[in-house]
């Protein structure tokens, strides 16, 4: 099943790419950064958190729009039932932590008093005032879901690497960037 219907977009799939990307990495700068004694280049880090923040945001409002216009392709057939409803709700979590990490992060900032300023240009507006004792317990929230935001991704990772090594199902090749195969040799 090889098919163009039974893949995504190829618009789907750069936005899929570019998340898992910006995602890991920020991830990834946000349990660096956060060990760091407090210097400019901390700051530093903290300002491209936002930034990939942001952009996380909003890649994953167009990446939802573009996907409640284009269906996903159908999952393989001899896939277990339990398999499909396990893809139809782990995907549901991963959009919702697509949302609800960076919101947590945007109210953070707010209410620690420290703007976001989209690639040191545009000022997102506060969501909340200032709150010193709220900034602490958003800290937590934004935290939290980061964590569980990491462990979802893992397990998307583990379950696509399953269907390609262990089914051998085409449910990973459907969201890869096409290759151009070499012309046969005579």
């Amino acid at each position: 099943m090889t098919t163009s219907a039974a893949r995504y977009t190829r618009t789907a799939i750069a936005l899929h790419w570019a998340l898992a990307v910006l995602i890991i990495a920020n991830l990834a700068g946000g349990l660096y950064m956060t060990e760091l004694a407090f210097s400019p280049r901390k700051l530093q880090y903290y300002s491209w958190h936002k930034w990939a923040g942001v952009t996380v945001f909003v890649l994953s409002a167009l990446r939802l729009l573009w996907r409640l216009r284009h269906p996903a392709p159908p999952l393989p057939e001899a896939m277990r039932a339990w398999h499909h409803t396990a893809a139809h709700a782990s995907h549901l979590l991963l959009y919702a932590l697509f949302f609800a990490v960076p919101i947590a992060g945007w109210l953070f900032s707010s209410a620690s008093g420290f703007p976001v300023v989209w690639f040191g240009v545009l000022q997102i507006p506060d969501l909340i005032g200032k709150d010193r004792e709220l900034a602490e317990a958003l800290k937590l929230v934004h935290r939290f879901l980061a964590y569980g935001l990491g462990l979802v991704v893992v397990m998307h990772i583990a379950a696509a690497l399953k269907h390609h090594f262990v089914d051998r199902d085409n449910v990973l090749q459907r969201i890869l960037p096409e290759r151009k195969l070499p012309e046969p040799s005579p």
